[in-house]
């Protein structure tokens, strides 16, 4: 996978929040090619330092093949002026990260239009949820290299 070095897993850092609020989606029926299952999708933050980029990346995986990332999301909640400005002026790039797209920086399998699809019609619309990813994203900011946190 190439994600770039500075993406690291919120787990990593904040498992006591993380594991209870990553959000998971059973699939009963296939759909779009996408195979019943269980399906995760784990936060990744950045950690370069001095950088306010405001996204999260999810990689999602299998419940029966853990080790195996079928889709990398890049999700940001802020405005689209706000990446607009980050991105140096690219609208569009700003729009899909808005938007949730696939990251192009990742090898992505032939499930990640569904499952990107999923987190459109399931996540992308939860208030909640996005609030959830942006206080998820501020503690991962300003708090250490590991850690307890308390639980939002």
């Amino acid at each position: 996978m190439n994600t770039l070095p500075s993406m690291v897993p919120f787990h990593t850092r904040f498992p006591d929040v993380a594991w209870p609020e990553t959000r998971s989606v059973s699939v009963y029926l296939a759909r779009q090619g996408l195979p019943v299952g269980e399906y995760a999708f784990v936060e990744y933050f950045c950690n370069e330092p001095g950088c306010d980029c405001r996204r999260v990346l999810f990689k999602v995986v299998s419940k029966s093949q853990p080790g195996e990332i079928l889709a990398v999301i890049n999700f940001g909640w802020e405005a689209v002026a706000f990446y607009t400005r980050w991105l140096h002026g690219d609208e569009e790039g700003a729009n899909e990260i808005v938007a949730a797209a696939l990251d192009p920086l990742n090898r992505q399998s032939r499930h990640a239009p569904a499952l990107l699809d999923l987190f459109r019609k399931l996540w992308l619309p939860d208030q909640d949820y996005v609030a959830r990813q942006r206080r998820h994203y501020e503690l991962f900011k300003r708090g250490g290299k590991r850690g307890r946190a308390k639980r939002h």
